[in-house]
């Protein structure tokens, strides 16, 4: 029992012998910690709904020995007095280092994953290209903090730098602003799921048609002339937008139609309302409504409502609608009123 005591007080006695003592247990723990972290963890990660505690354990379990041994050795050369802290500072930047690669594995890890889990269930190609475009964003800031944090371990002055970069980002940003208004625009649309691929709308300047994909800088919409429109992200994230698909596909069509004065209304009713669910895309719910609008200057106004399944189906069951409803009240003798004129002639004999 003495000489192990014997043998401790000439390893804290003696510095370089403690340095490697403290060099060995790190490489133990540093063992034990990657032990720990692939035979242990990532089973139990393994087992859990989510992915993320996955992630995370495969992106750590492979850099966390490096961290453990660098740590022990930063420790360790405490204990050396140094006439320049230069190696002190070799093993900081070296320790900044080992976590900014671990952070970039990270971020690499959980692209790579939304990439297969989210943007793979999606007909838009936005996210496909949103997700590689954050994680190269994200990349970059872990690198230029983590150059920023080097800088400061070997007491450099960053100041003069920042200040350049912080005038050229100005000019930068005024001469890509809209590039970049388009860019978050186009995040904008994917996170709050405005529409998607196919979807039928309509934007406040009157364009109608149907989405053909969403991309990063623009938008492209097909109309119904089979003419594509590329609509800026930018501008899109700021306007009204109609979508015809929700909350579900099913969607009213109106008709207006005027009857001559003298007709009963009851009537135009009853034979409008028998002619328009006899039209094979007409639902039966909601059902079809025939309503007196309004007694106009030369016609009694009327105006019948129809659902249809699916919005596709909208413009040729309007077309139906309106053909059977003049049909029919030619049918059943019901005046249809158009505009006329009088003229009156004078004489001048």
């Amino acid at each position: 029992m003495d000489s192990v005591s014997n043998i401790f007080n000439s390893i804290i006695g003696n510095i370089y012998l403690k340095f490697l003592f403290i060099l060995v247990v790190s490489v133990l723990v540093a063992l034990l910690a990657k032990f720990i972290m692939r035979q242990v963890l990532k089973p139990l990660a393994k087992k859990t709904k989510t992915k993320i505690d996955d992630l995370i354990v495969k992106s750590i379990s492979s850099i966390i020995f490096y961290v453990v041994i660098v740590l022990g050795f930063k420790i360790g050369i405490q204990h050396f007095q140094f006439e320049t802290s230069i190696y002190s500072n070799i093993v900081n930047s070296l320790f900044v280092l080992i976590i900014m690669v671990m952070i970039l594995r990270i971020i690499a890890n959980f692209s790579t994953h939304w990439l297969k889990e989210w943007a793979s269930k999606t007909k838009s190609t936005a996210d496909d290209r949103l997700i590689p475009l954050v994680a190269k964003i994200l990349k970059v800031v872990t690198i230029i903090l983590g150059i920023f944090f080097i800088f400061d371990t070997w007491n450099i002055n960053l100041s003069p730098l920042l200040a350049t970069v912080g005038v050229a980002g100005i000019a930068i940003g005024f001469a890509v602003r809209d590039s970049l208004a388009n860019i978050l625009g186009g995040i904008q649309l994917v996170l709050d799921k405005t529409f998607k691929v196919g979807d039928k709308v309509e934007l406040e300047s009157g364009e109608m048609g149907v989405i053909l994909d969403i991309g990063i800088r623009s938008t492209k919409l097909r109309t119904f002339d089979n003419e594509v429109i590329y609509i800026p992200n930018g501008s899109l994230a700021n306007t009204k937008i109609k979508n015809f698909t929700v909350p579900d596909l099913t969607i009213r069509v109106g008709v207006n139609f005027g009857v001559e004065y003298g007709s009963d209304p009851e009537q135009v009713r009853n034979v409008i309302l028998d002619a328009v669910k006899k039209i094979d895309t007409v639902i039966e719910e909601p059902a079809p409504v025939v309503q007196f609008l309004n007694m106009a200057d030369s016609s009694l106004d009327f105006v019948a409502r129809v659902w249809v399944k699916n919005y596709t189906d909208a413009y040729s069951t309007k077309l139906k609608v309106t053909d059977e409803i003049y049909k029919t009240l030619n049918k059943a003798n019901i005046g249809i009123p158009f505009p006329t004129r009088t003229v009156f002639t004078k004489n001048l004999d």
